[in-house]
């Protein structure tokens, strides 16, 4: 036999996911291998006929501690670190009697699922495996004579390892199966400790980890020389990572980026106050409406940008009916996620057979706490989410005109959109709909023009005689640093202005707000978004 291969005639098992469990052990048994196993998959395979030997009969101790203690024993660790070419390893073997483990298959206790599920503290304390990662770090470390399988996926590899190579399996293959595995124990610890520091509201722990389980291994990532994997972690938030996808072709990177931009940006919008729709393009709203149905919303976001909405991603905060479907399938459109769906509608998106629907089973929640990442050279950002919600906000009138109560609830609206629009961001909104949006600029004066031109545009489109922006309200990000930002505003047509306030020019302004007769209320909040 070849020096790298490395026949199996031991294995220890002790899964939790007991997913294709049966069939695999008895496949190993059949190709003659031992069986060890511990607690629950001792039993599943006893109740199934195998020969097996359970875990305490290896140690001579029984399990405890409600199963904390089994395999912390060095008969089972010896068994899986013992360097078998090494005489003073096999001595110590024989000495003591340890035997050879030379297959370890261990998937750990769902910590992760707990956590999602909601269940108490103590609950999710009971599901942090520790025999199990000690096990599997013990294997991979060892993988010159050890096999690791951490995942029921890989249990048909393995078999065609062995069946290719007389018994045994290759280095190459219990490398790869040492690195899953250390990726494996890594995300579980990373899900631990993030789970912990959220208990304790740590939000700057000394070490922050990162990990998530493979979802789709992209075709490519924002360009076609770059490579891209999706990869879900322990979080539970509904949006792209809990949708179900109905239909259409495979979602690409820059499909996913976009696609979690509209659907958070439309939770803004709670569903008991009506419907409302976002139409997202590269990570930017171009339209965004509420209204008195879904129909309604879409083509007031529609009217916003409609040249920009064509190969975009549509968003919706309620179940998608086939009135609503009927309109964005008249468009070419790549995405539509929305939290559910009736059965007319999907009938109807099933003639476009490229485009992607996605059903959620809900929408994210705007105030939930949680932590976003960017990378960086050498490092990475974590911040906490922008939970902030302009309904929570205590706006302060600054101007001598207070703002109407249709104003205001175009203020509110605004602001909100604001929120999910990149920086400098200039949202205009009328009647519950954006009207024009500047996004992304290095001067907010540009943000602002380019809003204003764009409402234009829309009303030009539409066959009308007056910008959109005659008449609106406008939203700003960040605090206007000078009065000229303002002033290009009330040139287009605005009427009344958010802001977050906090310039050194804050008087000088209100003053020119107040010299155009602009009402102004300042939140105290700001939503910058890079």
């Amino acid at each position: 036999m070849p020096h790298d291969l490395r026949r199996i005639t031991r294995a220890l098992l002790s899964v939790s996911d007991k997913t294709g469990l049966l069939d695999f052990a008895q496949a190993l048994h059949a190709r003659g291998i031992e069986l060890v196993s511990t607690g629950g998959t001792c039993a599943s395979l006893k109740a199934a006929g195998l020969p097996v030997q359970d875990v305490s009969d290896v140690t001579g101790f029984p399990e405890m501690m409600d199963g904390r203690v089994k395999t912390l024993h060095p008969k089972i660790h010896g068994g899986l670190l013992a360097i078998r070419a090494n005489p003073v390893h096999q001595a110590s073997m024989l000495a003591h009697g340890i035997g050879a483990i030379d297959l370890l298959v261990v998937n750990l206790y769902p910590f992760e699922e707990t956590v999602r599920a909601g269940k108490a503290y103590d609950d999710c304390i009971e599901n942090i495996d520790i025999g199990g990662p000690a096990m599997i770090r013990a294997a991979a470390k060892n993988h010159t004579d050890v096999a690791v399988i951490v995942d029921a996926s890989d249990y048909a590899a393995l078999l065609s390892e062995l069946d290719a190579n007389q018994g045994a399996t290759p280095i190459e293959a219990r490398r790869r199966w040492a690195a899953k595995a250390y990726a494996r124990t890594a995300s579980y610890d990373a899900a631990i400790s993030n789970w912990f520091a959220a208990q304790l509201e740590i939000t700057q722990p000394d070490y922050r980890a990162m990990g998530g389980h493979i979802a789709e291994t992209m075709r490519y990532g924002e360009n076609p020389h770059q490579q891209a994997a999706f990869y879900h972690v322990a979080e539970q938030r509904f949006g792209v990572a809990t949708a179900q996808q109905v239909q259409g072709k495979q979602l690409s990177y820059n499909n996913i980026n976009d696609t979690d931009a509209a659907f958070e940006a439309v939770a803004e919008f709670n569903p008991a106050q009506g419907p409302a729709v976002v139409i997202v393009k590269h990570a930017n709203p171009c339209g965004v409406a509420t209204g008195t149905t879904l129909l309604d919303a879409y083509h007031k976001a529609l009217a916003c940008d409609p040249v920009s909405a064509f190969g975009g991603i549509v968003a919706l905060n309620q179940k998608l009916d086939a009135q609503a479907a009927r309109a964005i399938v008249d468009i070419f459109t790549e995405v539509i996620i929305a939290p559910d769906a009736d059965e007319d509608a999907i009938a109807l998106i099933a003639a476009k057979k490229n485009l992607r629907l996605l059903l959620t089973g809900g929408l994210p929640d705007p105030r939930a706490k949680g932590m976003v990442y960017r990378s960086v050279a050498g490092g990475f950002l974590a911040q906490s989410r922008d939970n902030a919600v302009v309904d929570d906000m205590d706006l302060k009138i600054v101007t001598k005109r207070a703002p109407t109560a249709a104003e205001l609830a175009d203020l509110r609206f605004a602001f909100r959109v604001a929120k999910h629009v990149k920086s400098n961001a200039i949202v205009y909104a009328k009647d519950g709909a954006t009207v024009g949006i500047g996004a992304g600029q290095m001067s907010r004066v540009d943000s602002s023009r380019i809003a204003a031109w764009k409402a234009g545009e829309a009303a030009r489109n539409a066959g009308l005689p007056d910008s959109l922006a005659k008449g609106s309200v406008v939203a700003s990000d960040a605090f206007f640093p000078f009065a000229d930002g303002l002033l290009a505003a009330a040139e287009a047509g605005a009427t009344a202005v958010i802001q977050p306030g906090g310039s050194m020019r804050d008087d000088e302004v209100i003053k020119a707000a107040d010299e155009a007769g602009l009402a102004m209320v300042m939140t105290g909040f700001r939503h910058f978004r890079h």
